[in-house]
């Protein structure tokens, strides 16, 4: 058995915050500071994090609360939880860092298919999860979601949050003509992007748009890009496992 360190590390509560976190809610707050030991190297892989009942006491919230922090963080592939023994940093799921942007309509294309794009939704949103993703000190950001087909089978759902700052004029788009991804590269050229891939089963509302059947998976890219020092883009696509793959060349 692989041994696991054990790292102490002083929590700070809540209210000590910076006043764009305390607008988010509690839960998003305790996935935001976990986020933060781990990128700045406090919390590594293997180790362990504060226990649910030390996150209760140090920043004052319900069980509840917390026990979806760490579920939601346990989701995203960024913790593991071992029964009887306690919840760790998960090992790093990528190794590459190397990821081409890609118009999916051009990709499509280059198969010599038909693409077609069915707009479920394009709105301002006071999101606070993707106002604090686009690092907005407030609201509102834009968000839009679309169906893109290929050959009239859908084969991603996006499901993205736009900085209005950097695309002023996204909400007056036709996104059945251009896709976002084409409109804002075209404007503002990205400079750079992270991103995280996971395979996992989407809810119910993407499924039924997506036309999978129950229980099958998904491949779920969460990326995010910056134009200059802004954050340009946050975007969740999702892909039927069973009708596309990733691949690429480095």
């Amino acid at each position: 058995m692989v041994g696991r360190s054990s790292v102490h590390i002083q929590l700070e509560p809540m209210q000590n915050n910076s006043a764009r976190g305390a607008t988010l809610p509690a839960y998003e707050q305790i996935k935001r500071y976990v986020l933060e030991q781990i990128e700045k190297g406090v919390l590594g892989p293997g180790d362990v994090v504060p226990s649910e009942t030390e996150l209760v006491k140090e920043f004052g919230v319900a069980r509840m609360t917390v026990s979806r922090a760490l579920r939601e963080l346990m989701a995203e592939g960024v913790l593991n939880r071992v029964r009887g023994s306690g919840t760790y940093v998960a090992p790093r799921q990528y190794e590459s860092t190397v990821l081409q942007i890609r118009n999916i309509a051009d990709e499509i294309a280059a198969r010599g298919h038909r693409h077609t794009a069915r707009v479920l939704s394009l709105a301002t949103s006071d999101d606070p999860s993707a106002i604090a993703a686009l690092e907005l000190e407030s609201g509102p950001a834009f968000h839009s979601r679309i169906v893109h087909n290929e050959e009239g089978e859908p084969i991603q759902y996006e499901d993205r949050y736009v900085n209005p700052q950097v695309f002023p004029d996204y909400l007056a788009q036709d996104f059945t003509l251009e896709t976002p991804n084409h409109y804002m590269v075209r404007l503002a050229p990205v400079q750079r992007a992270e991103f995280r891939i996971y395979a996992q089963k989407p809810d119910a509302h993407v499924r039924q748009y997506l036309k999978m059947e129950i229980g099958e998976p998904c491949l779920l890219l969460i990326r995010r890009t910056w134009v200059g020092r802004h954050v340009a883009t946050s975007v969740r696509l999702w892909h039927p496992s069973s009708r596309f793959h990733l691949a690429g060349t480095v």
